[in-house]
């Protein structure tokens, strides 16, 4: 059975946004692509987290800069690396971009996967078991710390916290990169989205065996499925012809095509698999051009979001 993801009336709950390379020597470049992205009405930049790269920004630092320059845009972390941001700091950071932004952050988050990179930080090494673990504490705690009203005493697993005021400011929405079972139930418990893993979409083996996990943890947790979106890393060219194929023959990975090609493929991604969103990166994963990112955001999200509104 498909669910659908939008609720009837709200179909700007389809978001759109791009992912944007964060090396420092690229800084104005990256500025520039954001500002436009901005102007152009897209939903969301997305940045990858990895701080043992040193050529490279800190994604939170970046991310709330580049909202100081902005003025409607969403800034993500695609996804945090939650075990190098313990969740009591990664609270006060996310709230606090909150509330500088007026709630334009979204806290993507992620159970740690390049361990060796991660432990060379001086941060121990968790089992694939107890990564999962601390990553669902840390969601609970960020959020126990957001807003409660009440001082927050939290001895876990993993985490321990006493007697520590709250911000006072909501925690933004989670979208997880859960990608094992484990991992998935804890998306369908805790979570507000889901970012398939390695540019997996609608139509992927992965999305087919990995969203059922989701919504059976949901389920059983008490909560609608349907309140968890999907939104998708999706890489392809807008090219300014129809191309003749549009998914690679062997993978099935899309490839791109015309901007009628995407808004096809885009409006039946929604209306008949249920996706919710769409980060736009490049065939190989790098940020699009001025002229791509341009009509990904004035060609192709409005015309998906007005066909999606027709049918609905």
């Amino acid at each position: 059975m498909v669910r659908t993801y939008l609720r009837e009336g709200n179909t700007m709950s389809v978001v759109f946004g791009f992912g944007t390379q964060h090396e420092i020597a690229e800084v104005p470049g990256i500025l520039r692509s954001v500002e436009q992205a901005d102007a152009d009405g897209l939903d969301h930049f997305s940045i990858s987290d990895h701080p043992y790269l040193g050529g490279r920004l800190d994604a939170y630092a970046m991310i709330g800069f580049v909202l100081g320059r902005t003025r409607r845009i969403s800034g993500l972390a695609n996804v945090t690396n939650v075990p190098l941001r313990p969740p009591a700091m990664l609270a006060r950071t996310i709230t606090s971009l909150s509330a500088l932004s007026g709630g334009r952050v979204i806290l993507g988050a992620g159970a740690g996967g390049i361990w060796d990179r991660i432990t060379a930080m001086g941060v121990p090494r968790l089992s694939p078991g107890a990564a999962v673990e601390a990553f669902e504490e840390a969601i609970i705690l960020v959020r126990e710390l957001s807003a409660t009203g009440r001082p927050v005493t939290h001895h876990g697993v993993h985490y321990r916290v006493d007697g520590i005021e709250p911000a006072p400011v909501a925690a933004p929405p989670v979208w997880t990169g859960s990608v094992g079972a484990k991992s998935l139930a804890v998306t369908g418990r805790v979570a507000d989205g889901w970012i398939p893993g390695h540019g997996a979409d609608w139509l992927s083996d992965r999305f087919r065996s990995s969203r059922p996990v989701i919504d059976a943890a949901a389920t059983a947790a008490g909560r609608d499925p349907r309140d968890i979106r999907t939104i998708y890393n999706l890489q392809g060219m807008i090219t300014d012809l129809p191309l003749g194929v549009t998914r690679d023959r062997d993978t099935g990975k899309w490839l791109g095509g015309s901007v009628a090609q995407w808004v096809e493929e885009l409006t039946g991604a929604v209306l008949e698999h249920g996706a919710a969103g769409f980060t736009l990166f490049t065939p190989v994963g790098g940020t699009a051009d001025a002229v791509t990112l341009g009509r990904w955001a004035v060609e192709v999200a409005p015309a998906v979001r007005e066909a999606v509104s027709k049918s609905l």
